[in-house]
């Protein structure tokens, strides 16, 4: 298998890649649907649909130029989970551009796309490895042995923590996209002002839970008012127990797995003040942190293009059928 060109459309951004075992990745590109949506505070799934139709193809084509081949030798695309519309978009272009070239296609993951996107890094972490998937729709801890080989440790019981940070965003008046505009708003808050809960985090399990926290947030700005030394007090009181909950989880994961390498991914791992408290956990028990570059932690073409790659490499391949999964926990991704 050599050149695989990856197509990523489940929610709000348009990515395609073209990645190659031997040379690595060839080119990407990513189209972000922010300023479409920000008007309506969050992604209208219809709105996100449409774009992606508009943006697609243009990008296959600019991918293509630029690594100057004339076809790949396979394609992957995102057959879930996400938004059903944003999915078909991929799933029928990258199906029909596969049949058209003659070549094979494969159906990937969405969230194993992220797990593995720290192997695009030029020092890529070594299996087996604790991965933490964390962003706008996910919160999880995954125990990795290999590509394929998952075995679910703990996830969020209700809101995901990218979602809690948008949510929470929102009700101290932030634009969207939240998550970025808290942790903004976040750097000139004072960490001593308010002391927030760690949710779950006094009692057994690897399991997440945000929404009461989001609660408690909401409780505490509406104390402080309009003030905007209070909104960034607060803002910050939320970001440091998001990430102490996530760091305290990671640490217990490692520790009950027996693993010496961590992986962090998603949306939420780009956050600076995420990476600095993870980073903490390399001196403290001796284990080995890695990140996608930030470029790579959103939803991208890339990391769709290198799993696909492997999931190729290890002889799987899709029928002519066209499928999209919104809902697929990777509990049930065959291995």
């Amino acid at each position: 298998m050599n050149r695989v060109l990856g197509i990523e459309t489940s929610c709000d951004e348009t990515g395609v890649a073209l990645y190659e075992p031997r040379s690595g990745l060839l080119a990407h590109a990513l189209y972000s649907q922010i300023d479409l949506h920000a008007v309506y505070g969050g992604v209208v799934p219809e709105l996100a649909s449409r774009d992606h139709v508009r943006r697609l193809l243009p990008l296959v084509r600019r991918v293509l130029d630029e690594a100057d081949i004339e076809r790949p030798d396979a394609v992957a695309y995102t057959a879930g989970p996400g938004l059903i519309g944003a999915l078909l978009v991929g799933a029928s272009v990258g199906r029909s551009l596969a049949l058209g070239w003659g070549v094979p296609a494969v159906g990937v993951h969405h969230m194993e796309g992220h797990l593995l996107a720290p192997m695009l890094e030029p020092d890529p972490p070594e299996f087996p490895f604790v991965a933490l998937l964390v962003s706008g729709g996910h919160t999880q801890l995954v125990d990795v042995a290999g590509v394929g080989e998952y075995r679910l440790l703990g996830q969020s019981v209700d809101d995901a923590a990218g979602e809690a940070f948008d949510k929470t965003a929102k009700l101290l008046g932030l634009s969207y996209p939240g998550g970025p505009a808290l942790a903004a708003l976040a750097e000139h808050g004072d960490p001593a002002r308010f002391r927030f809960p760690r949710p779950m985090t006094d009692r057994p399990g690897l399991d997440f839970s945000f929404s009461g926290l989001k609660t408690y947030a909401l409780n505490t700005a509406t104390e402080v008012g309009d003030d905007e030394q209070g909104r960034a007090d607060v803002a910050r009181a939320f970001e440091d127990a998001v990430v102490d909950t996530l760091a305290i989880k990671c640490r217990r994961a490692l520790r009950e797995t027996g693993r010496r390498r961590l992986v962090v991914a998603g949306g939420v791992s780009a956050n600076r003040r995420l990476r600095e408290r993870m980073a903490s956990l390399e001196a403290e028990l001796g284990a080995s942190v890695s990140f996608p570059r930030p470029a790579f932690c959103t939803d991208n073409g890339a990391m769709i293009a290198y799993a696909g790659c492997q999931r190729l490499l290890a002889g799987q391949t899709d029928d002519l059928a066209i499928r999209a999964t919104p809902r697929w926990p990777l509990s049930e991704l065959a291995g």
